[in-house]
């Protein structure tokens, strides 16, 4: 399963990933989340400790390698470099591995704008590329709320999109451009999960501002998850009843 998991920032899509990720590393599947967000902080939400998150190194970060492997110099744009470069050996060695879950954290490519023809960018690209293509594992990206730069060569093979929502006008519209860019890139499967919901009259509202926009399933409004971050632990320790309400929206994805 190859899934990719966007939205507006702060509703919710980052501890989504982390909990599924726990559910397929619970089910004996080989697992490997991406942190594709610039603000990234999965690591946390998988119970990496803030200091501990802040010594692993982006792979966008990694000028050496990036200039071995692509034959560019990181930090410039334009010029001549491999835009195929070698990536099989990445996934294996530059990962954080916490409770049976192989994290990456791609960070952010800061030259030459977004978007940049750049080694780095060819890089990050690649490696997208040959997680959702090549490896034989659960791949679970979080993804900010453009997902253009996954490219339709590695869209087409992501199994679904899952586009968090919260009760709120914003976060319906960030679902439908979500939408609309999945389509552009041809991802078939998109998808929405409604995340904080506590009455069905939120539920309503949404959905009807959703149009074309299946929904998966709904996740209510749980304190355990908000102590969680608090305590700075993954939910799996602190939020069964949210646990519970994503295995739901698991079941869904393996059927």
């Amino acid at each position: 399963m190859k899934l990719a998991i966007s939205g507006k920032g702060g509703v919710g899509k980052t501890t989504l990933t982390a909990a599924l990720a726990k559910i397929y590393a619970d089910n004996k599947y080989s697992v490997i989340v991406v942190d594709a967000d610039p603000d990234a902080n999965l690591a946390t939400a998988l119970g990496i400790s803030a200091d501990d998150a802040d010594k692993i190194t982006p792979i966008s970060h990694l000028k050496k390698l990036i200039a071995e492997r692509t034959g560019g110099e990181p930090g410039t744009f334009g010029g001549m470099f491999k835009l195929n470069p070698k990536v099989d050996d990445v996934p294996d060695k530059y990962v954080h591995r916490v409770d049976g879950i192989r994290l990456m954290v791609m960070g952010t490519v800061e030259t030459g704008g977004s978007g940049c023809i750049c080694p780095e960018s060819a890089f990050v690209k690649r490696l997208l590329q040959h997680l959702v293509i090549e490896r034989r594992e659960a791949v679970i990206l979080d993804m900010e709320a453009g997902i253009e730069h996954l490219g339709r060569a590695t869209a087409k093979y992501v199994d679904a999109l899952l586009v968090v929502v919260e009760p709120g006008q914003r976060s319906a519209q960030t679902a439908r451009v979500v939408k609309k860019l999945a389509a552009d890139i041809g991802i078939e499967n998109v998808y929405a999960v409604l995340n904080r919901f506590s009455t069905d009259e939120q539920e309503k509202v949404i959905t009807e501002l959703l149009p074309g926009l299946p929904v998966l399933g709904k996740i209510g409004e749980y304190a355990t998850v908000r102590e969680a971050d608090l305590q700075g632990r993954p939910v799996w320790e602190t939020a069964p009843d949210y646990m519970s309400a994503v295995k739901s929206i698991w079941k869904q994805l393996e059927s």
